[in-house]
């Protein structure tokens, strides 16, 4: 499974043609799992009605990451790495953790959570 990342979404949602065909391709072969954050972000982001609407109906359709611990393994991890010294925040932690727990790789654009994964968690489109 794909974990998608805020930054790859929102590309994704500009219509950027490697962004939207690579994750369309992903979401009909039913390869993303998604997280609460995530979408979180999103809508805080949206601008419009429309954009609200579009990011909740991608939510209720994908599967889902089972959050329970991972707030907690994130802050963990955070604490113990000093990672947010690093300017990696507890949601790319938390994305990080779900990750790690699900086995899934995370696509994502951000430099400082790419700067902490290993190369097998990383998804490369």
């Amino acid at each position: 499974m794909i974990l998608v990342d805020t930054s790859i979404w929102i590309e994704f949602f500009k219509g950027r043609p490697l962004y939207y065909n690579t994750l369309s391709k992903l979401l009909e072969n039913r390869e993303i799992i998604a997280i609460e954050c995530v979408f979180g972000e999103l809508l805080q982001g949206a601008r419009s009605f429309q954009e609200k609407t579009l990011i909740k109906r991608y939510w209720s359709l994908l599967p889902k990451i089972e959050e329970e611990g991972i707030w907690l393994m994130a802050g963990e991890s955070s604490s113990y790495k000093k990672l947010h010294s690093k300017g990696i925040g507890i949601i790319d932690l938390a994305l990080l953790s779900a990750a790690r727990i699900t086995q899934s790789k995370i696509w994502t654009l951000d430099k400082k959570l790419l700067s902490v994964l290993n190369p097998t968690e990383i998804f490369l489109s």
